[in-house]
């Protein structure tokens, strides 16, 4: 915050413009601790903030209904919604959303589900915090990267 005392009035500049720059994330995971561990990580950026979490699809659909994120961090295989049913019915309400698949599988049949109900990326669970970040970033602003 910067503070300015002119005419008697004090003028303050928060950093709203930054904040507003920050990548809304959203992130779905049905256990509690790999959530946990992405928000940290997700929260140490400078430029991502989380909005939320949910532990399932069907709570992610909610969600995101009500914080509008700018990514979707969305495991793929999950109880109640997998995260490719989610992510259609996410995208079907709200097609420009972006949505990046999260998996413990690097097998070829989950990344195809995931990208065919509209996810933009795929990411490996095992990856770094580099990584991840990376492609939070990419999938927000495929232009920028």
């Amino acid at each position: 915050m910067i503070a300015d005392n002119r005419g008697g009035r004090d003028i303050h500049i928060i950093r709203e413009k930054e904040d507003m720059m920050k990548t809304r994330v959203l992130i779905v995971d049905d256990h509690r601790a790999y959530r946990d561990g992405l928000k940290a990580v997700i929260n140490r950026q400078a430029d991502m903030e989380v909005v939320g979490v949910a532990e399932d699809g069907e709570k992610a659909v909610a969600l995101t209904r009500e914080v509008l994120p700018d990514v979707i961090l969305m495991d793929v295989k999950m109880p109640v919604m997998d995260g490719a049913e989610a992510t259609g019915r996410i995208l079907a309400e709200m097609p420009g959303m972006k949505i990046l698949a999260l998996s413990i599988y690097a097998d070829d049949e989950f990344m195809a589900s995931m990208m065919q109900a509209g996810a933009l990326g795929y990411i490996l669970k095992g990856c770094d915090s580099e990584e991840l970040s990376g492609a939070i970033r990419k999938v927000a602003n495929p232009q920028h990267t």
